[in-house]
């Protein structure tokens, strides 16, 4: 029997439900012609510009104090945020299945993935390994100009609170994957969206991109892959949408292969992550997947 943990339970006031946000309703028929058409791994969301992330722009290993300080300060901040947005019903998180397939690997290097389909997901997977995480700290891979150029609050968090930015500069991206060795080594877990852009809301499993079981076969590391599946709660996001309660699913981790490549490792790591996702997609929501709904 999988181990399951609830972490809330929706029972706070209902929100009524107005007319809904003109960019979002924009967003999710972007998402539909973007299905149709098969661009599963292009962004729908108007991102800020990137701006190239030169190597002296980021300490990857957090060797700096002052590196370390603001990475401090901003943990801080996203856990006081996350509480938050949880107290508020913003963020709802109703159950974590499968905590026995991460607890065993807690101090193993691995590579996480999940589906990505809010700003906020990863709190959500963090929120749920919190308690058995190493150092309480989860790494993130973040694009390029999420780290250079998010304004605000949010872009603090993507350059501060344990993220590792992808750059298009060949320099810069020798140290991060230097730096993916490194922490894989020391045990740590990093997380990695494989289906690359953010589709909000959607709750399909899209076709992956490589680079996260390529970084996995590289250092002989096991992918640890997440599903989070989605329900309507009756309280509105503000933008006149329910907020989606969160299933996190934990599934068993997909080990290398001794006798296969790394290029036919990161393959079969690839495709066995889908093959999981789409397998809890039709089991909880009871329907074939589809891409031509």
């Amino acid at each position: 029997m999988s181990e399951k943990t609830v972490i809330g339970k929706n029972n706070g006031d209902s929100k009524s439900f107005t007319g809904r946000d003109p960019e979002r309703l924009a967003i999710v028929e972007k998402i539909k012609a973007y299905e149709r058409e098969g661009r599963f791994s292009e962004d729908v969301e108007q991102d800020p510009p990137t701006v190239p992330l030169r190597p002296e722009m980021v300490d990857y290993l957090n060797k700096k104090i002052s590196s370390k300080i603001w990475m401090k300060f901003a943990n801080m901040l996203a856990r006081r945020h996350i509480l938050g947005l949880m107290k508020s019903r913003q963020m709802i998180i109703k159950e974590v299945r499968g905590l026995e397939n991460y607890i065993p690997l807690k101090r193993t290097g691995a590579i996480i993935t999940c589906n990505h389909f809010n700003p906020m997901d990863n709190f959500a997977v963090y929120k749920a390994i919190e308690k058995h995480v190493y150092h309480r700290e989860l790494l993130k891979v973040c694009r390029e100009g999420n780290y250079t150029n998010f304004p605000g609050f949010y872009g603090f968090l993507f350059k501060h609170c344990n993220t590792m930015p992808l750059s298009s500069l060949p320099s810069t991206m020798k140290n991060f994957m230097d730096a993916v060795k490194i922490y894989l080594s020391r045990g740590r877990h990093i997380l990695i969206y494989p289906e690359q852009a953010m589709w909000w809301n959607y709750r399909k499993p899209r076709p992956l991109t490589p680079g996260a079981y390529r970084f996995a076969a590289e250092n002989n590391a096991p992918v640890i892959p997440m599903f989070i599946t989605m329900e309507d709660s009756d309280h509105s996001d503000g933008f006149g949408f329910p907020v989606q309660e969160y299933t996190i699913h934990i599934l068993e981790p997909i080990y290398p292969k001794a006798d296969l490549s790394v290029k036919k490792n990161a393959e079969y790591m690839k495709d066995r992550n889908y093959e999981v996702w789409k397998e809890v997609y039709e089991s909880v929501y009871g329907k074939p997947l589809s891409y031509s709904e």
